[in-house]
């Protein structure tokens, strides 16, 4: 419960009200996502508030050379919670050690707000109190997106990557020994590259650049069979709803329905913003939905289904259960038309 501000010691500093630092440019429509886990602060590099886990989508509202200004918002255990008066601070972290933020009641983490870390109240629900608090994150922590595109259909209908280059000769060398090369701007690691490696350059995002590395590995012909292993054919969309974090990272292969293909709004915070994906469903429909994302070098490929053709999809599990619905997310590897 949420207790009177008389009954525990409060730890507030003045500072957390008012901005140390000029505010910088004022962006629009832009979003971000957080690549690693980071620090969460009242101004740039100012008091700590807490830290975000990576994956968290994040709208911004201002920002520097060095660092992005936004609202978190979520929900807090109201146990953890107590009652101040502090103009629009209404709660304040009380417990020890801080307290998660979640994006639903009970639900997901998105990270932990420190003892002391006071809070905007919005609502509340039994057990729940749904808080957001103004904060800065350093912007070498995340990766950035433009504008969501319209909602027109006539628009939706021919899906885009402004990313996409124009020039396939692009070419960079690494210039960082054992750099990661990343599945996506916040996915898993793949491989590391060597101090001037020849990169080819696919697609831009922001500062992230995808790239294609060739080279050579060790595959006898009595181990080529070896590679099908990791792609897992036993897994029903009931065992990875019931129990996502079993799944993530795992790569499936699944027989699905091709619906629509979509771009993701704001609101899917387990997609980049505008992100292309696959609406699907499993089986004859009866199963549940699936949500596949498509890398922007098969766009094209993705533009050409017909609604509800057959495919059968091999993705990376993203997650089992995404915020919204509760369907799961794959990172598409391979698509394939079922006759």
């Amino acid at each position: 419960m949420i207790v009177p501000a008389a009954s525990i010691r409060i730890l507030w500093v003045l500072g957390l009200l008012g901005p140390l630092f000029p505010i910088g440019e004022v962006l629009g429509a832009q979003s971000a996502t957080l690549t690693v886990d980071e620090n969460f602060r009242a101004q740039q590099n100012g008091l700590l508030l807490g830290q975000l886990r990576a994956g968290l989508s994040v709208e911004v509202l201002a920002a520097t050379d060095d660092w992005l200004q936004f609202d978190l918002e979520g929900w807090v255990w109201t146990e953890s919670l107590q009652e101040i008066d502090r103009g629009r601070f209404g709660l304040v972290v009380s417990v020890e050690g801080g307290e998660n933020i979640r994006g639903a009641p009970a639900g997901e983490v998105l990270g932990r707000l420190d003892e002391g870390t006071v809070l905007e109240a919005l609502e509340t629900v039994p057990g729940w109190a749904r808080v957001r608090r103004r904060g800065w994150l350093w912007r070498g922590s995340v990766v950035m997106f433009g504008s969501a595109p319209s909602d027109d259909l006539s628009e939706r209908s021919s899906l885009s990557v402004p990313s996409l280059r124009g020039n396939d000769d692009e070419w960079v060398l690494g210039g960082v020994a054992q750099a990661p090369i990343l599945s996506a701007p916040n996915g898993d690691t793949l491989a590391v590259s060597a101090s001037g490696e020849s990169l080819r350059v696919l697609a831009r995002e922001g500062n992230w650049a995808r790239v294609r590395l060739e080279g050579w590995v060790w595959l006898p012909q009595n181990t080529d069979r070896g590679v099908e292993v990791s792609v897992r054919t036993d897994v029903t969309l009931e065992a990875l709803v019931g129990a996502p974090e079993d799944y993530r990272g795992e790569v499936l292969r699944w027989d699905l329905q091709f619906i629509s293909l979509e771009r993701a709004e704001e609101i899917r915070t387990d997609f980049y913003a505008s992100e292309p994906f696959l609406l699907t469903r499993m089986g004859d429909g009866d199963q549940g939905f699936v949500y596949v994302a498509i890398p922007p070098e098969r766009l094209l490929e993705a533009q050409g289904l017909s609604p509800l053709e057959r495919i059968r999809v091999v993705g990376r599990v993203r997650t089992g259960a995404s915020r919204l619905t509760g369907s799961p997310i794959l990172e598409l590897l391979s698509l394939d038309r079922v006759p």
